[in-house]
C-alpha cells in the first residue's frame, strides 16, 4: 500500500492530477497505520505488514 501510494503521489504530481495526488496520500497514511499496528503485534486482516 505504501509503495502504491508513493507511485500515485509521483504520477499525480508529475501529470498534475490532484485526485491522484490525494489518493496517493490516503494510501500512504493507511499503509503506515497498518504497518504500525502490525509492528506492535496487532495484525490486521491476517497480515503483520502492508508494503
Amino acid at each position: 500500500m505504501i509503495i502504491l501510494g508513493i507511485i500515485c503521489l509521483i504520477i499525480g504530481y508529475l501529470i498534475g492530477i490532484p485526485i491522484l495526488y490525494t489518493i496517493g496520500w490516503i494510501l500512504v497514511v493507511v499503509g503506515l497505520i497498518l504497518t504500525i499496528l502490525g509492528a506492535v503485534g496487532r495484525g490486521v486482516g491476517g497480515r503483520k505488514t502492508y508494503f
